[in-house]
Order: C-alpha cells, then sequence, then structure tokens
C-alpha cells in the first residue's frame, strides 16, 4: 500500500471490507482441505483493532485516545515505506529545492523519531 494513491487505498480497503467479512462465523474457521490453507475467525479474540472488516475510521487509540476518529496507514517496512524512505524520495525529486540545510536537518530528526517511534 506505500506505493499506491488515495484512490487506490479506498478501493483496496472497501474489497478489504468484503473479504473480511467472509472471515469470520459461519464460513470462518476454514480449512482447505486441498491443500491445507486455514482461515481462522479473525474476530473471536474480539479486538476492534484487528477486526477484519472495520474500514472506516475509528478513534486512533494507539497513537493517542484524545485524536477524533481517523484513519491511519501505517507502513510495514520502515526501511522501504517509513518516514527516512519518505523524505528521502521527496528530496531526490527535487521538492525542497531552495530549502536551508536547517531545514533538512530538521526533517531529518522528525523523520528518524518517527521510524524510532513504538507504541506503547
Amino acid at each position: 500500500m506505500v506505493s499506491i494513491g488515495g484512490d487506490e487505498v479506498a478501493h483496496f480497503v472497501e474489497w478489504v471490507d468484503f473479504a473480511g467479512n467472509g472471515v469470520q462465523p459461519p464460513v470462518a474457521p476454514l480449512l482447505d482441505p486441498t491443500n491445507g490453507l486455514e482461515f481462522p475467525n479473525f474476530i473471536a479474540n474480539g479486538n476492534k483493532l484487528v477486526q477484519p472488516n472495520l474500514i472506516f475510521p475509528v478513534p486512533c487509540e494507539f497513537i493517542s485516545p484524545d485524536l477524533p476518529k481517523c484513519a491511519v496507514i501505517r507502513p510495514t517496512a520502515p526501511l522501504n515505506g517509513g518516514a527516512v524512505a519518505a523524505v528521502t524520495a521527496l528530496t531526490a525529486t527535487n521538492l525542497f529545492l531552495g530549502q536551508p540545510q536547517a531545514f533538512f536537518s530538521t526533517l531529518s530528526q522528525l523523520a528518524e523519531a518517527a521510524d524510532a517511534a513504538v507504541r506503547m
């Protein structure tokens, strides 16, 4: 998802919504007898944060409970899709052409802090 645009993300999440609905009772859990592929009941643990068909904005409590409802896309591989990678790619396009060195230093520090952030 890191390399696709907002419209494609919207289409993706709609597909996930429909697909997610199929991985819950009475269909799930499901075991394909031909190859052993198993689809567990993804909503069995009751954790709304991993509910497979929950695609619309929800309170973003893992960042801050004070935030309003919002949608967040987080990269799964910071090396290629994190903040430092984004800053590097945007800088390479000359988007920030003419900015002073202090700008790049601050931007780099923020990106490194973002990539180093962990959930508490």
